[in-house]
């Protein structure tokens, strides 16, 4: 049977389906494309421009996540292969190792993972969950699979322990019993440890659930199981016996065994540590509270809190270490979570800032029978993870080469740039290193295995994030890595708030005055902009010098004004307002405008903020250029901005809100345009506004209280951060004529801005500088600029900024434009060559400004066919400038709305990208706006990621899966075929390090001398079968049962063939290396038994 390829059908029926398009007005409950002129101008724009782009180059798939594995519930390292493994809340699992491993995967369940246990050396791992399961995961392949899976059906899990070297895993259970599982098969064993069994008969109480398992490392025979009413039994595998029992009237959290396999620590619940011997286990042989206050002889030790974990690591030359976390006194409540490390008589407390939630002691030797000579602590907090260098009297912790931070205060936009400048990176990194904190140890990352090639993908990416408190953080993301290059605070423009001052000020937030909520940057020119939660933009330029001056600042005035409308007669308002009472001048907030308003008055053109006034040092990076901030209007705070664009060619800045727009010449510091949204349509307004009452005095609380149908003022709506709880209801884009804010209120918001040399009127002969205004209500507006052309006049004449008159209409809020040249190549907006404002060098002063305009100045080259690209949360057009005529038109989504839409370039050729609330990714051609991929991928959970998601060039998009993750995929059909060679190596073969050589006598005498088969006594010749009811065995699909399960169809045969030739050399290799390993054995006893002999030869009898 012929198989067919549905995208490339779904190409072909797009592509000869040419008067399926629907029109602009059209309101059919289905999506559309296509030409609205099969004739006319569309046919000369087929024949003109080729489109090379069809369904075959896009596929959706996931490549890597960056930062702190969010809601971290477990810890597990590998000491010979040196990776580190942590578990989640959510089920996830991220796996690290040198910088460039980093692997993340996921049980399909999403539950929590109670523990981890690597397979020492062997690439595999063990996860138990909150599920009751066990699962197997191979670590010998990039994509981590699970091999086996093995649920409790009658029995909760809480604790697990696997032997070094052992294919036996113990596994502890909610009823105090203790079942035995083998690693090779994930089958149950007979073998069963019943908690009745275990403790005396005498016991009339249950001693509640196992909290530790561990062999001795004296004997492999014995098993010493921790429960939690402070019972410790050590029981004999092979009598099937208790040899001794621990009691303490104390709950026990944590064991752990001393390396001579003689005594063990125990950790309690009152903030004790018990020392136990194992020849006298009637009482402790030692008893600290570390942190209790000292009592008179007698009196019992105050008690503390409890000691979650405790770890013993002897040393050879040094006395032991014993870390633990938790025990404080109660007494000290504010004290912060602190880990403590004893080594003597030197007690350590290393104060954390968030809580621990485990820690593992790193040390030179798997073997748990030797001196574990520990070199490092990983501690794994809720929100970070360090690592504390031992070998060092202070304890220094290493630098952390993973981004673990981007957390460090909470991400409230992303933006994503690839193939930027090459230069940007090494410039950024250069300048962020200098700001670096100190004081890290000399020592090299301990979590160092793995592999990881560069691969080919080699073209530079930034990621850009802004945060809660006002930074912004440049991230190196080259390479499917991320590494932080350079951190800018934005707060650092604005006054410190005064303590008490909070009630009085204007700030519209409670909290995160200074959070960043959009982000504009030019990588060539190096200009950045930032709009901020508190109605202010500021424009950084980039310089190598430091400098100190003062901040310029300006204040800008938008006001909706319809309600002020009386009578719909055109002439009582006029069309263009008079431009000279919009054009402060420049100047310095130095004042008395920005003093707080009294209780009482009604707040009238104040800011938000408070720039500061005197001279401030401005360290070599970005350097504050411009602060421009919104005021409060007749009482009425200043509404967040909506949209922001940056043209560095022409030196202007443009926002808006929901009120207006806002144009703003930061070469001259001047204010070109501030005009409410109603005035920018002149008399030409296409949508019919009523009238509200006149405006009375409001006050600041519950001002706007009769605008919202909700109890809760919109004061205190507004006033909600971007990080607090329901940040999320304050995403004000239209959604729907029903529930849309915007609409209730009658107000159009700004919601897309864009600069560019285009036509700004119909059927204009020359392209001129424009700015692309988009609203919420599908409109779009062309507002012609009037630049000076030479350098001379650039910073002595103005700019000259009118509204053209143009209109095009979309359905929905517009989100974004782009525009394309006649041979469908998709043209930049102009931008200014980068030099450096504050340079010492005489030549680079006298330089003049070097604008690349990226397309031919003749008007000849450009002809007829310039061609606008807009997409609205609802469809996509494309119009030819200067004729504006609707080419193309597709509607995206009836039912849903798009939240994110870039215009982006894949393979050399432009297309359309889009991000649907309901969960779709959908890509289209340009020109023709032909459907290439319409994917499911995410359904939107959480506005975390509507605020967050960004395409990018290259195939690449991002978004924030959590509050500590940002997660990167790709649309590439190649990446995702060479995402295999990119990816790092978390298995890589060596050797595992040989047992010390203990010595003769010690060996025959310091433990048991008989070697321990734990196959023989599990094993179901001996242990027989566990109950069917008990555990339920579920081949995983990387195992081979899966493999087999999946083999099925033409290729059957061959694949089952395969499995067998693979099985028959697995087992041929395993039979090889139990050969190997026998052979090893014979010749150290040989040659053994002939020192010995040597030794003894001479010897006469009564010598021995």
């Amino acid at each position: 049977m012929k198989k067919f390829n549905f995208r490339k059908v779904l190409d072909g029926l797009t592509a000869s389906s040419p008067g399926s398009g629907s029109s602009s007005g059209s309101n059919s409950g289905g999506t559309g494309s296509g030409p609205l002129h099969p004739g006319g101008t569309a046919g000369v724009l087929r024949e003109e421009i080729q489109e090379t782009l069809t369904s075959e180059y896009f596929q959706i798939c996931k490549t890597v996540r960056h930062g702190f594995p969010y809601q971290p519930t477990a810890l597990a390292f590998d000491p010979v292969q040196k990776i580190l493994a942590i578990g989640t809340r959510t089920g996830a699992i991220r796996i690290l190792g040198r910088p460039g491993v980093d692997c993340y995967c996921q049980h399909e369940s999403g539950a929590a993972v109670l523990q981890l246990q690597f397979l020492v050396n062997e690439g595999a791992l063990v996860s138990a969950g909150s599920d009751d399961t066990l699962h197997l995961w191979n670590l010998r392949q990039k994509r981590p699979a699970i091999l086996h899976s093995l649920k409790f059906n009658r029995e909760r899990i809480t604790y697990c322990h696997l032997p070094f070297q052992s294919k036996w895993l113990y596994v502890g259970t909610e009823r105090g019993n203790t079942h035995i599982v083998n690693i090779e098969s994930f089958i149950l064993s007979g073998y069963v440890i019943m908690w009745n069994k275990a403790i005396e008969l005498s016991t009339k109480t249950h001693p509640g659930p196992v909290v530790h398992l561990s062999d001795s490392p004296r004997d492999e025979g014995k098993l010493l199981i921790g429960y939690e009413n402070g019972t410790v039994v050590f029981w004999d595998l092979k009598s099937k016996r208790a040899e001794l029992r621990v009691y303490y009237d104390e709950a026990i959290h944590s064991i752990d065994w001393h390396h001579e396999g003689k005594q063990f620590m125990c950790s309690h619940s009152d903030g004790s540590l018990t020392l136990w011997n194992l020849k006298s286990p009637t009482r402790p042989f030692q008893t600290t509270i570390p942190h209790g206050k000292s009592q008179r002889e007698g009196r019992k030790s105050e008690s503390c809190k409890p000691i979650l974990k405790v770890e013993y690591k002897t040393c050879r030359n040094s006395e032991p270490f014993i870390i633990f976390s938790g025990g404080l006194s109660y007494d000290k409540a504010c004290r912060r979570p602190s880990l403590t490390i004893m080594h003597g008589k030197a007690i350590t407390v290393l104060e954390m800032d968030h809580p621990i939630v485990e820690f593992l002691t790193l040390c030179e030797t798997p073997y748990p029978n030797e001196f574990q000579e520990p070199y490092a602590v990983v501690v794994l907090l809720e929100k970070d993870l360090i690592v504390v260098d031992l070998t060092q009297s202070n304890f220094p912790i290493f630098e952390n080469p993973y981004p673990m931070d981007i957390h460090e205060s909470p991400v409230t936009c992303t933006a994503y740039f690839a193939d930027c400048p090459p230069d940007l990176i090494l410039v950024l990194y250069s300048i962020g290193v200098k700001h670096k904190k100190q004081g890290y140890s000399n020592k090299v990352w301990p979590i160092s295995g793995g592999a990881w090639n560069l691969g080919a993908q080699t073209y530079p990416e930034i990621i850009i994030t802004g945060h809660a408190d006002g930074s912004i953080k440049f991230w190196d993301a080259s390479a499917i890595t991320l590494q932080m290059l350079y951190k800018l605070k934005t707060s650092k423009v604005f006054e410190k708030q005064k303590v008490g001052e909070g009630k009085q000020s204007c700030e519209i937030v409670e909290e995160d005055p200074f959070a960043v909520q959009m982000i504009y940057w030019c990588p060539e020119s190096r200009i950045f902009c930032v709009s901020g939660v508190s109605a202010y933009v500021i424009i950084y330029k980039f310089s190598r010098y430091e400098i100190t001056t003062e901040i310029v600042s300006l204040e800008v005035r938008l006001q909706y004004d319809v309600e002020d409308i009386i009578t719909p007669e055109p002439e009582t308002s006029p069309p263009f307002p008079d431009l000279s009472s919009q054009l402060p001048s420049s100047r310095s907030l130095s004042g008395s405008t920005n003093t707080v308003a009294s209780e009482g008055v009604t707040k009238d053109s104040i800011p938000c903020l408070n720039v500061k006034t005197r001279p401030v040092r401005m360290p070599p990076g970005y350097q504050a250029e411009l602060v421009i901030q919104l005021v409060w209007v007749d009482g009425e705070p200043p509404q967040q901005i909506t949209s922001l664009a940056v043209s560095s060619a022409y030196g202007i800045v443009a926002f808006g809100n929901c009120n207006g727009l806002a144009v703003v010449d930061f070469i001259q510091k001047t204010v070109l345009l501030s005009m409410g949204t109603i005035d920018l349509y002149r008399s030409n307004d296409l949508y019919q506004r009523q009238p509200r009452s006149p405006r009375k005095n409001k006050q600041f609380i519950g001002g706007l209280t009769e605008l919202n149908d909700s109890p809760v003022p919109l004061e205190l709506e507004r006033c909600k951060s971007p990080t607090s709880e329901n940040r999320e209801n304050s995403y004000n884009r239209s959604r729907s004529s029903s529930i849309s804010s915007i609409d209730k209120d009658s107000k159009e918001a700004i919601t897309a801005l864009y600069f560019m040399e285009s036509f700004a009127r119909k059927n204009d002969s020359t392209i001129s500088p424009c700015l692309f205004v988009g609203t919420s209500l599908g409109m779009v507006l062309i507002i012609s600029l009037n630049v000076p052309l030479s350098d001379e006049q650039r910073f002595t004449e103005p700019v000259i900024v009118l509204p053209s008159g143009t209109f095009l209409s979309l359905k929905g809020a517009v989100l974004t434009f782009s525009c394309m040249d006649r041979t469908g190549g998709l043209m930049q907006p102009p931008y200014e060559v980068w030099r450096d404002p504050n340079s010492v060098d005489e030549n680079e002063k006298t330089w003049k400004r070097k604008l690349v305009m990226n397309y031919s100045s003749s008007s000849q080259d450009i002809g007829d066919h310039q061609y606008i690209i807009i997409c609205s949360e609802k469809q996509a057009k494309v119009f030819s400038l200067p004729s504006q005529t609707c080419l193309y038109v597709h509607n995206i989504t009836e039912t849903s709305f798009i939240l994110q839409a870039d215009v982006v370039v894949m393979c050399n050729s432009a297309c359309l990208t889009c991000f649907c609330a309901n969960g779709h990714i959908m890509i289209m051609s340009l020109p023709s706006l032909r459907p290439m991929l319409d994917v499911n991928y995410l359904p939107l959970t959480d506005m975390r990621i509507a605020r967050t998601f960004c395409f990018t060039n290259e195939g690449q998009a991002l978004y924030l899966v959590s509050p500590t993750e940002i997660q990167r995929l790709t649309y590439s059909q190649e990446m995702c075929d060479n995402l295999q060679d990119m990816l790092g190596d978390l298995f890589t073969p060596i050797e595992t390090p040989e047992a010390q050589n203990r010595g003769f006598l010690k060996g025959l005498f310091g433990g048991s001398g008989q070697t321990f088969d734990r196959e023989e006594l599990f094993g179901e010749a001996t242990a027989g079968k566990a109950s069917r009811s008990l555990a339920q065995h579920i081949p995983g699909p990387g195992s081979i049962e899966g493999m087999k399960g999946a083999a099925g169809g033409v290729m059957g045969e061959l694949t089952r063939a395969r499995i067998a030739l693979d099985e028959r050399g697995q087992r041929l290799g395993e039979l090889e290396e139990k050969t190997a390993g026998m052979m090893t054995s014979a010749e150290a006893f040989s040659k053994h038994a002939h020192e010995l002999m040597l030794k003894y030869k001479d010897k006469k009898w009564y010598q021995f």
